[in-house]
């Protein structure tokens, strides 16, 4: 059958692919977070400008303004970004990373708080330096106190979230409430306390793990004392 000169012919739509455009958007996130991240360790948050992060993660300034909003919530997602070990994991929900999911499935109290402690020496060696640019600047922007506040009050539910557990399963010492456990353990897991202990003193981060988990159990399980590890090095806790 032949076509009419004055017909049009219609291709059919090329099909909408959804999936490709999410990736495609998550990997510019994510190479934008990457960037920034280099950038705030290199010259703290003040010498870092939203035009730089741009150009190093090839992409318009108003992109990331579109995707993040200002720098300082940039910066708080590249914190977050961090303590998650990078900004793919960021995006999963909290419950379904695997070290959480490994803490919500544990029974056992002690083993519980293990896991946990594990998971905090490689959190403060990823996220403390951006803590430390965090609190330079902070005296002199106040949005990052709210930044800083924000972070805190997070990491304060992360540690309810375990007490909570711990409840749940009547571990905690008799006459201690889910809200002072949470309390024990958001001062025990600190970053101050990893800086006194493995930055200022020197312990290796296997020694402060195992300080943590012990101390933890200690402070907060009915019953479940546990004797503090011996130190693994001579260097540290003289």
């Amino acid at each position: 059958m032949s076509i009419p000169l004055n017909s049009e012919v219609v291709k059919p739509r090329r099909r909408y692919d959804s999936n490709l455009r999410q990736a495609q958007a998550a990997q510019t996130r994510e190479g934008i977070v990457a960037a920034a991240l280099d950038l705030f360790l290199d010259r703290g948050y003040l010498g870092t400008t939203m035009a730089a992060i741009a150009e190093a993660a090839g992409v318009a300034v108003e992109t990331i303004y579109r995707a993040f909003g200002g720098k300082a919530a940039l910066f708080k997602l590249v914190v977050e970004a961090a303590v998650a070990g990078g900004a793919a994991r960021a995006a999963v929900p909290v419950e379904q990373r695997p070290a959480i999911k490994s803490m919500i499935e544990e029974q056992d109290p002690g083993r519980l708080l293990e896991r946990h402690a594990a998971t905090q020496p490689g959190i403060h060696a990823r996220a403390g330096p951006l803590y430390r640019v965090l609190k330079e600047a902070a005296a002199g922007e106040p949005g990052l106190e709210q930044v800083w506040a924000q972070l805190e009050a997070q990491r304060l539910d992360g540690m309810r979230s375990i007490a909570r557990l711990l409840s749940d399963r009547g571990a905690l010492r008799p006459g201690l409430s889910l809200w002072e456990a949470a309390d024990i353990l958001w001062t025990i897991n600190s970053l101050a306390v990893y800086d006194l202990l493995v930055v200022q003193r020197g312990w290796p981060p296997k020694r402060y793990r195992g300080w943590i988990a012990a101390t933890n159990a200690q402070a907060i399980l009915a019953g479940g004392v546990k004797p503090i590890p011996p130190r693994a090095s001579k260097r540290g806790g003289q």
